[in-house]
């Protein structure tokens, strides 16, 4: 494996081209010449178009929805760029699939995650640039070097700007495993947190339990990763409601929206959800509610960083001084 390229080229697959595009823009280069596309099997189709080799090549892709193609397209392309030479390959990420399923829930399960994690080494791929992993020690699935940024500090930057007092302010951890990531929020805001106790019968059903915290005639931010079927945070916002919130507004770094969430979330009494472009998000899905933040400026500097080799992890500290 080589330490670095002699050049910087950015290629994208389909997932997410007008996050590539932009990323591309800020950095200031042309997004590389490259075919991806399907054979009428349905096989994916990759031709790089333009010289790699010696090259430190960055390609963008979100394997979100559908999942499957998105995956095997970027594993084709990180093939396709280690047999033209390219110097070094790192897979941009913005939103890694397969994330939740990290560990066995009961017997005879896969750990997919893990798997996908050996798919891209194999490939070729040099490195990994992600943002927001649903577990942070996905990062030890890998053996080579992962960048994980965080989305947050852009959420509270976002809610900062949004409320002129925070004095009423609450950030709402839907589940006991989000409550590092509320409680960090919490902490750029100086709010307190709550915590909301619930009990999960099934894969994508959720049942409220119980709230931890004061959130009577308070505004409250549910904050959370990822939001799915779209389930957890209604619900989550029902019962934070009946328990006297005077308005509820909920956030995420990827909003997937699969099945009945937008349905959900429209007839829900959610101000507004806020969600960063990790994902694109389809124009039938789109709603007045929803507000969208990019985050190709932090994924432009990141990028830039890894090629320049200076430290990922100053870029957060900077920003909290």
């Amino acid at each position: 494996m080589n330490l670095h390229g002699k050049d910087i080229k950015i290629f994208a697959g389909n997932s997410n081209r007008a996050l590539a595009d932009e990323i591309a823009e800020k950095i200031g280069l042309p997004v590389g010449v490259a075919t991806v596309r399907k054979f009428s099997d349905g096989e994916a189709e990759i031709n790089i178009g333009e010289v790699v080799r010696g090259s430190d090549v960055f390609i963008i892709q979100s394997t979100c929805p559908p999942v499957n193609d998105n995956l095997v397209e970027l594993l084709i392309m990180i093939d396709a760029l280690k047999r033209a030479s390219a110097g070094r390959i790192t897979a941009v990420m913005p939103y890694f699939g397969y994330a939740r399923q990290d560990r066995k829930a009961k017997a005879r399960d896969p750990i997919s995650a893990k798997l996908v994690a050996n798919l891209l080494t194999v490939a070729g791929a040099d490195r990994i640039l992600t943002m927001d992993l649903h577990a942070p020690q996905l990062q030890g699935f890998f053996d080579i070097p992962v960048d994980h940024l965080v989305g947050m500090p852009i959420l509270a930057e976002h809610f900062k700007e949004k409320f002129e007092n925070l004095n009423d302010l609450v950030i709402v951890s839907p589940d006991v495993g989000s409550v590092t990531r509320a409680r960090k929020i919490a902490e750029r805001l100086e709010v307190p947190i709550a915590i909301i106790d619930k009990r999960r019968p099934k894969a994508n059903e959720c049942e409220v339990m119980n709230i931890i915290g004061d959130v009577k005639g308070k505004r409250v931010v549910i904050v959370d990763d990822l939001i799915d079927t779209g389930g957890t945070i209604v619900k989550a916002a029902e019962a934070l409601s009946k328990m006297g919130a005077t308005e509820v507004y909920a956030c995420c770094t990827h909003a997937v929206l699969s099945g009945p969430a937008v349905d959900r979330l429209k007839n829900s009494c959610i101000k507004e959800l806020v969600m960063l472009n990790t994902i694109p998000l389809a124009e039938e899905k789109d709603a007045e509610m929803f507000t969208k933040i990019s985050v190709a400026p932090i994924l432009a500097e990141a990028i830039e960083r890894i090629y320049g080799d200076i430290s990922i992890s100053t870029l957060f500290t900077q920003k909290e001084k």
